[in-house]
């Protein structure tokens, strides 16, 4: 820049110049014409004549050429001037944030990190539906529950929905249209610029049982412009004894995008029949970065719009006791909780033979009273049920894999009801490693438990690692290991089977029910247990 600044002023001031002797010889002109035509007497043209070569027809044309020249280089010099400034301003960190209730409309960015192609599609909406995703009513064989988000300039939302058929003759016939609850919502996380959007969610009712269905969602005009995709979507069923399977993950939380993607996406390979998805919290790491909440949904696309999904919050979807402001909007989950605080992030939903309890472990760690609540609501509700299995998911583990991670209030008001009502299994996530066993573990390593109990289980599915330790309560570990979880449930039996992406098997075992007694029978396979130290050198 400043090579072209000194340029353009050398020229200005040559132009100058020039400008300022043609002045200085026109005034001298002047006064001389008067002069003599006042002492010799001749006429001012014929002195005009006699110095023609301040008037020639060359001289103006210079004239004009320096007068265009000298306009165009000082629009030159403010140009350069200008793209100096805002090559200077985007240097510079911004620290401040935006008054969110004004709209901003200069032209340079504040956040050139998230300026690229990527991060702009996965933070900001379209007119388009993004982020599309299904959850899991409380009556998961006769209704399904949708959410989307779209840019303010779409007001209404709206499901298309029929039964699927073998070609597009769906569209010939009765497609049903569910208008969505739409909410105008903005947020800004503080490494973020502000995020304006409209956050839509339908329940959608009286659905059949163990039926496949198509639907899209959009803003209800005609023409596929404004619309998602045709997604199907298949109902529980509502027999007993129906065998159905899920995919349990624990931790994603950090490089979502990049090395989670591949698990989520892995499983769904492995298994693609798969009725539902489990996540035991900590989805992502900062829990209002619109930027990561992308990289989520971006990391299972489609599959998350086909294969509901069920979650629990973890400690990285608070900050200091307070829910992520996008909780809500982005998932539609039962509010069958116990207290307003809890409202779908400690649910109960009813799958076909099983109980599935969401227990959210850092409203209970965070206030008293969401933990009272949360205990007297789990009696009732594990004392009133009726369902074959019972499965409880949480993020804090009841036991933890490592000293100093102990959720000991966890367990003090949640194993005595654990061990009262015979829950089958407790899935976790937080420690960022992988441990499964049972409380109480007096046959270690026995391949057949006669008198099983519950089956408690922590495991991560992102790249965060952390270290364990060698627990009574444990029968296989493993360390700096992603894995998910496959459990297929028939009508005696738990199946849970753990694979790492790759479709390695790393854990297994059978949990058998019949006539009030349990049997385990662990499968663990012949390899080495995968611990840290094994892949990592440690630091001197």
């Amino acid at each position: 820049m400043g090579v072209f600044f000194v340029f353009a002023i050398r020229h200005i001031y040559r132009d100058i110049h020039f400008w300022l002797r043609y002045i200085m010889k026109l005034s001298r002109y002047r006064k001389d014409r008067d002069m003599h035509t006042k002492t010799v007497g001749n006429s001012p043209e014929s002195y005009y004549i006699r110095n023609s070569f301040l008037f020639n027809p060359n001289l103006m044309k210079l004239k004009m050429m320096g007068t265009i020249r000298l306009t165009q280089k000082l629009g030159f010099i403010l140009f350069v001037i200008l793209v100096g400034c805002k090559s200077q301003q985007e240097k510079v960190p911004h620290g401040h944030s935006h008054d969110t209730g004004h709209d901003h409309s200069h032209s340079h960015s504040h956040y050139p990190e998230h300026d690229s192609i990527t991060a702009h599609k996965l933070m900001f909406p379209s007119r388009v539906p993004d982020r599309v995703i299904a959850n899991l009513t409380a009556d998961a064989a006769h209704s399904m529950a949708v959410n989307w988000r779209t840019d303010q300039q779409v007001e209404a939302g709206f499901v298309e929905i029929a039964v699927a058929t073998d070609g597009p003759e769906f569209l010939l016939k009765d497609v049903r249209r569910v208008e969505a609850k739409s909410e105008i919502f903005q947020n800004q996380n503080s490494k973020e610029p502000l995020v304006k959007a409209v956050y839509h969610s339908a329940v959608v009712n009286n659905l059949q049982p163990k039926t496949t269905y198509v639907y899209r969602v959009g803003n209800g005009k005609e023409g596929n412009d404004g619309w998602s995709e045709w997604f199907q979507y298949t109902t529980a069923s509502d027999t007993s004894g129906e065998p159905f399977s899920f995919i349990y993950f624990g931790d994603a939380q950090n490089n979502v995008k990049s090395l989670w993607s591949r698990v989520i996406r892995n499983s769904y390979r492995k298994f693609p029949e798969v009725n539902f998805m489990l996540h035991a919290g900590d989805l992502i790491n900062d829990r209002d970065a619109n930027l990561e909440w992308g990289e989520w949904f971006y990391a299972g696309s489609f599959i998350h719009a086909t294969v509901p999904s069920v979650m629990t919050p973890g400690n990285h979807e608070y900050r200091d006791g307070v829910l992520t402001s996008l909780w809500k909007p982005q998932f539609t989950l039962p509010e069958n909780g116990p207290i307003e605080e809890l409202k779908e992030t400690c649910f109960a939903i009813d799958y076909q033979d099983m109980k599935l309890i969401s227990i959210d472990s850092e409203g209970y760690d965070e206030s008293m009273e969401a933990r009272a609540a949360q205990i007297k609501w789990l009696d009732s509700v594990l004392q009133s049920n009726t369902k074959k299995w019972i499965t409880i998911f949480t993020h804090y583990p009841v036991y933890s894999t490592k000293e100093g991670r102990d959720n000991w209030e966890l367990r003090e008001g949640i194993k005595p009801l654990i061990d009262k009502y015979g829950v089958d299994l407790v899935l976790q996530g937080h420690d960022h490693t992988y441990a499964r066993g049972y409380a109480d573990n007096k046959g270690k390593g026995l391949t057949v438990l006669d008198d099983a109990g519950t089956v408690y289980a922590v495991s991560v599915s992102g790249p965060k690692m952390y270290e364990s330790q060698d627990q009574d309560w444990m029968v296989r570990r493993g360390e700096y290991t992603q894995l998910f979880q496959i459990i297929t449930v028939t009508n005696d039996t738990i199946k849970y089977e753990a694979y790492t992406p790759i479709g390695n098997l790393y854990d297994a075992f059978d949990l058998i029910k019949k006539d009030g007694k349990k049997q385990l029978i662990n499968r663990v396979p012949d390899s080495p247990i995968r611990l840290k130290k094994d892949f990592v050198r440690e630091e001197k």
